[in-house]
């Protein structure tokens, strides 16, 4: 069969590319088209866009690159409906596939499917109209998403496992503890995977994690498609002792004493790692937004982990609250040593009974060509 996917950006080529893994053991036949990364490249079939074409943030990034937008828009609906594949995967990135579903329902005969699911239980609640009117089948990656679905909407879904849990775990299997980046211990800087994030966070988890460069190597996770030379102008002069690990995040997480990270899956790889990390997203109108999250936002974090946990597993430093001398305490709070390293690594045992150890994209890909086969 012919299955077409929209990533759009780092996380989501990542994880559609163990889902294509996956659909590949279950049909021999599977073929691929999709609007993705390199990672899913390397499964095979066609891409047709880069997610780096797609992975713009903030309104007046959105605003200036509006044409290219559209125009990725209409390209990715005119290619579905020529191609006309046996079903329609959607992972995350919600503004762009939420629109796509809506001309693939009202146009055509092809089922969609939603693996991974837009945050909607964060904000945006409204979008579960969309949701119901537009996807046939949900496959969901967070436990918790199943009581906002099923429990609060009565929209049944798949609960397939969390795929975190199997990359992470798949990685450590065959990896060297003795690989380390470094011969001193490491502090890992995990500034985001767009531009936009990293100009924003990387500058003060520097600043906060030079107080212990002494004793520890500040080492930064570079992102997939940004160039060095970005990384080297956020950083200026500050960052002269600083590496840049490109491509290897779980490599860096799996040597590090602890972390410094923005919010996003990155927070959830870190704990799965055991790394004690503090969580930290800058935002313009800092008052403002702090204003808005207690009376517009749907939950109490914005982590992963503390989402899934219920309570604050580790120490989120956003909007009013983030600031270097902030960063600095936490951070000094979770090196080995600290008061918090020990409560948060005994706090992710909890995390990872929660999430369970099923392959997500395996379950999801034997589900989809189940439902398309009828087998």
């Amino acid at each position: 069969m012919r299955y077409y996917l929209i990533a759009g950006e780092a996380s989501g080529d990542l994880h559609a590319s163990c889902l294509m893994h996956a659909l590949k053991r279950h049909d021999r036949q599977a073929e691929f088209r999709f609007i993705g990364g390199d990672i899913m490249a390397a499964e095979g079939g066609t891409c047709v866009r880069h997610y780096r074409e797609l992975a713009y943030m903030g309104f007046v990034p959105v605003l200036r690159h509006l044409p290219t937008i559209l125009g990725n828009m209409r390209m990715c609906k005119r290619d579905i409906s020529e191609w006309h594949p046996d079903a329609v995967i959607l992972i995350d990135y919600p503004g762009f596939n939420l629109s796509v579903a809506k001309f693939v329902k009202a146009h055509t005969d092809i089922p969609v499917y939603y693996y991974i699911s837009p945050k909607i239980w964060a904000w945006k609640e409204y979008r579960i109209k969309s949701i119901r009117r537009d996807i046939d089948r949900m496959f969901c990656i967070l436990p918790f998403e199943v009581d906002f679905y099923e429990g609060k909407h009565n929209y049944p879904i798949d609960y397939v496992g969390n795929p975190t849990v199997a990359e992470v775990d798949s990685f450590l299997a065959f990896h060297d503890p003795a690989d380390a980046l470094s011969g001193k211990p490491v502090i890992a800087l995990l500034p985001g995977s767009r531009r936009q994030e990293i100009k924003d966070n990387l500058p003060a988890m520097l600043e906060a994690a030079s107080a212990y460069s002494d004793r520890y190597a500040v080492m930064v996770a570079g992102a997939p498609g940004i160039e060095p030379g970005y990384y080297h102008r956020v950083m200026g002069g500050a960052g002269r002792s600083v590496s840049i690990v490109h491509g290897q995040t779980y490599r860096l997480l799996a040597c590090a004493a602890a972390a410094v990270v923005t919010s996003g899956t990155a927070t959830l790889e870190t704990a799965l790692f055991g790394v004690p990390q503090v969580v930290c997203y800058k935002t313009p109108l800092p008052r403002l937004v702090s204003f808005l999250r207690r009376h517009l936002l749907k939950v109490k974090y914005v982590s992963l982990v503390n989402l899934i946990c219920d309570g604050e597993v580790v120490r989120e430093l956003v909007a009013s609250s983030f600031s270097v001398a902030n960063i600095r305490s936490e951070l000094g709070g979770i090196l080995p040593g600290g008061a918090e390293a020990a409560r948060m690594k005994e706090d992710y045992r909890e995390l990872r009974r929660r999430l369970g150890t099923g392959d997500a994209a395996d379950n999801a890909a034997r589900l989809m060509v189940t439902r398309l086969t009828g087998r």
